[in-house]
C-alpha cells in the first residue's frame, strides 16, 4: 500500500510524442505543469460507516477497515463487493464511507523552499473531508469540508505533517437530498426509473500528488478572444505565499512549433502580489493568427510564467483557440459567419475516457458541429477532445431537484467550480443554468426564483461573455419587461408523428410560445417573439425509447430522423439537439454503440449542410 503509481510529468511527455501530436495529460485537467506527479489510484481501504460513528470515533486517528475499493469507483459499487454482489448497491437516504491508504514521501523537482506538495482530487463527493497522518486539512481556498462531486479540489500538504510514510484518510458522505446539484441522478424527488439513473457518487475521479511551488499560477485559465481587434484576454488565478513583486511573462506559439521556435508573441506584466489567492486578467496582442472553427480547430500554445524578484519560475502549460460566438436576430454566428447548430445529446454517465473518446469521434462521424453534454460532470479532457476535434459543446450545471433558497445557493457554488475550470476551451460556446425546470420547478410563480436566473445570466454576460447562456432550457424561459433573459429561444419537441411535427415546427416559427411544448416557452413579463432571437429545437426524437415512441427499427429511424431534419432546415430555426448519442440506463435510444462507439445509423445523418442551406440568410 506504500508504493505510489508514478506517472511521467510534462518533461517527459514532451519527449515521448511527436511535435504533431499534443503532450499526454494522464491527469484529469487542461493544464499542463513542468512537474512530476504520483497518481494515488489504486486499491485503497474501504469501510462504510452506517450509524455515522467515525468523527466521533476519531477513524481518521486509526481503524481496522474490513475491506478495499479500487479509487476511483463509486460508493455504489464499493459497496457492492463489500458485500458479495455484483451490481451496484442502491440506497435510498445517505451513504457515508471512509478511504484510507499510506503512500511514501515523494522526492520534490524543487528546492524544499520553494515548493510545496499539493494534493489534488479530480472529483469526489458529494461532501469530502481529508486527513493527513491525522491532521485535518482545509482546501487551497480554506475549506475544511469540501462540498460538490463534479470538479476539482486541492490541498497543500504542510511540511510539519509529513513523514517518510504517510498516511491519507478521506471521508466522503452523500444523501439522496433534493437541494444538493445531482443532474439525473435519483434523489428524493426523483425516483430511479426512464430518465432518473442510479446514483454514482463518492470516489469517482482520480487524485494525486504534485510538487508546485509556492508562489505559482493555479491550474485554472480564462481565455476571452475579441477577434475584430486582435486581442486575447487571459485570466489567472495566483496563489501566493511570499509577498513581492513578480512578473507574469505569457508567450504564445504556434501548437507544432518545435522547442527552439521564437514565440508568435510574448508580454510582461510586472505584478505587486499579497499572500493569498487572486485573480488577474491581462490582455495581449497576437497578430496573424487563425481562428478556431468547426472546420479548422486551430489552437495555440500559451506558456505562462509568474517569476519572482530573484528569477525563480513557476511555470503553467495550456492550449487555446480564439472565435468569437454570438447570437444574432435568427441565427447563431461563429466568427462573424452564421452556422447551423447540427447536435446532439450526449449523457456519459459511467463511460471511461476511452469510451467518451469513442463518442465523441463518432459524433463527429454522424455530422454533428455540436455537442449538449446533459447535466453532467465529466471527465474534464473531453473538453480537450473537443477543442481538438472543432466540436461546439454545450454545457449545463448539474441540477438540484427542488427550488430553495439552499438549492440556489449550490447551484451557484457548482456553477463558480465549473466555470473556473472550463473557460480555456474553445469548444464551449453555451452554458445552460437549469433545464426543463428541475431545481427551479416554482420559476412561473416565484419572484425569487426568476430573480436568481436573472441575475446569474447577467453575470455571466459580464464576466464571461465567450459564452452564449440559456437561462431554463426547453420552456419556460423568463421575460423581465419584455426582454428575454436567454440568448437562445430553446423548446423540447417529442413527438413520432410527421405530421404532428411539421405543425409544431410551423407553430414555433410563428411566435406560438404557449401550446408547442410541454409548458409555455416563456414566462414572467409578455414577450414577442418576432425573430428577434435564434431557436433552437435542444431536444427532439428519442427514437428508440419507450415514453417517446416512434420507430426502432434502424431503417425507420434513420428515415424518420432524416425527414425531421428536413422539416426543421426548411423553417428559420438556427439548431437541433437530436436525443441522444447513446443508450444509457432506461433510455435505449442512442445512434452510437456505448462501448465500441459503432454507429446503428449511417454516418452524416445528423449533418445538414451548413451555412448555405439556411432559409433567407444574410451572409
Amino acid at each position: 500500500m506504500s508504493d505510489i503509481q508514478s506517472n511521467f510529468g510534462l518533461a517527459s511527455s514532451k519527449e515521448e510524442t511527436s511535435l504533431i501530436e499534443d503532450p499526454i495529460n494522464p491527469l484529469p485537467r487542461a493544464v499542463l505543469r513542468p512537474n512530476t506527479h504520483w497518481l494515488l489510484d489504486g486499491e485503497w481501504q474501504f469501510a462504510l460507516d452506517p450509524k455515522d460513528t467515525g468523527l466521533r470515533d476519531r477513524w481518521y486517528l486509526g481503524h481496522d477497515y474490513d475491506g478495499v475499493a479500487q479509487w476511483p469507483g463509486s460508493i455504489e459499487a464499493h459497496m457492492a463487493r463489500a458485500k458479495g454482489q455484483n451490481d451496484p448497491v442502491i440506497w435510498h437516504d445517505k451513504v457515508i464511507a471512509w478511504y484510507e491508504r499510506e503512500f511514501s514521501l515523494p522526492e520534490r523537482s524543487e528546492p524544499l523552499s520553494r515548493s510545496i506538495i499539493q494534493l489534488t482530487f479530480g472529483a469526489c463527493g458529494y461532501e469530502t473531508r481529508v486527513w493527513l497522518n491525522g491532521h485535518p486539512l482545509s482546501t487551497i481556498e480554506g475549506d475544511e469540508v469540501h462540498y460538490g462531486e463534479y470538479t476539482s479540489f486541492s490541498y497543500e500538504l504542510a511540511d510539519e505533517y509529513l513523514r517518510p510514510t504517510n498516511r491519507l484518510t478521506v471521508r466522503i458522505a452523500d444523501t439522496m437530498d433534493a437541494e444538493t446539484p445531482r443532474g439525473k441522478q435519483e434523489s428524493h424527488v426523483y425516483k430511479r426509473g426512464g430518465i432518473w439513473y442510479q446514483t454514482y457518487t463518492g470516489a469517482v475521479r482520480s487524485v494525486w500528488l504534485e510538487t508546485v511551488e509556492r508562489n505559482r499560477l493555479r491550474s485554472r485559465v480564462g481565455v476571452v478572444s475579441t477577434i475584430e481587434d486582435h486581442l486575447v484576454r487571459f485570466t489567472f488565478t495566483i496563489r501566493i505565499h511570499d509577498p513581492g513583486n513578480y512578473i507574469l511573462r505569457l508567450q504564445v506559439f504556434e501548437r507544432k512549433a518545435p522547442e527552439s521556435a521564437p514565440p508568435l508573441a510574448t508580454s510582461d506584466f510586472p505584478l505587486r502580489l499579497e499572500a493569498g489567492q487572486k485573480q488577474q486578467r491581462v490582455s495581449m496582442e497576437v497578430l496573424g493568427t487563425e481562428l478556431w472553427s468547426t472546420e479548422t480547430p486551430v489552437r495555440y500554445r500559451l506558456v505562462a510564467q509568474l517569476i519572482d524578484s530573484e528569477e525563480h519560475t513557476a511555470q503553467i502549460e495550456t492550449q487555446f483557440g480564439l472565435r468569437k460566438i454570438e447570437a444574432r436576430g435568427r441565427y447563431v454566428y461563429l466568427n462573424n459567419k452564421p452556422i447551423y447548430l447540427d447536435g446532439i445529446l450526449y449523457q456519459p454517465g459511467t463511460a471511461t475516457y476511452e469510451e467518451m473518446k469513442r463518442h465523441m469521434q463518432a459524433m463527429k462521424e454522424l455530422g454533428c458541429n455540436l455537442v449538449r453534454v446533459h447535466i453532467a460532470g465529466i471527465d474534464p479532457r473531453i473538453y480537450n477532445l473537443a477543442d481538438k476535434l472543432g466540436l461546439l459543446l454545450w454545457v449545463e450545471v448539474p441540477s438540484p431537484h427542488s427550488s430553495t433558497t439552499r438549492s440556489r445557493q449550490n447551484h451557484r457554488a457548482e456553477l463558480m467550480r465549473m466555470l473556473a475550470l472550463i473557460g480555456t476551451h474553445p469548444s464551449v460556446v453555451i452554458w445552460s443554468l437549469y433545464n426543463e425546470d428541475w431545481g427551479a420547478q416554482d420559476i412561473a410563480t416565484n419572484p425569487e426564483t426568476r430573480e436568481y436566473i436573472m441575475n446569474m445570466y447577467h453575470f455571466m454576460q459580464l464576466a464571461y461573455p465567450q459564452f452564449l447562456v440559456v437561462d431554463n432550457d426547453g420552456w419556460q424561459h423568463i421575460s423581465f419587461e419584455g426582454r428575454l433573459k436567454s440568448d437562445l429561444l430553446t423548446a423540447h419537441l417529442y413527438t413520432p408523428d410527421l405530421g404532428h411535427w411539421q405543425s409544431l415546427l410551423d407553430r414555433l416559427v410563428a411566435g406560438d410560445l404557449e401550446t408547442v411544448a410541454a409548458f409555455p416557452l416563456v414566462v414572467g413579463d409578455p414577450f414577442f417573439y418576432r425573430r428577434q432571437v435564434p431557436l433552437i429545437v435542444s431536444e427532439w426524437g428519442g427514437f428508440g425509447f419507450a415514453n417517446y415512441g416512434g420507430p426502432q427499427d434502424a431503417e425507420d429511424r434513420t428515415e424518420r430522423i432524416r425527414l425531421f431534419k428536413q422539416e426543421m432546415r426548411k423553417r428559420s430555426i438556427a439548431g437541433d439537439v437530436y436525443t441522444q448519442a447513446t443508450n444509457i440506463e432506461d433510455e435505449r435510444n442512442g445512434l452510437i454503440d456505448p462501448q465500441t462507439g459503432e454507429l446503428s445509423v449511417p454516418a452524416g445523418l445528423l449533418a445538414t449542410g451548413g451555412y448555405e442551406n439556411m432559409p433567407n440568410t444574410p451572409l
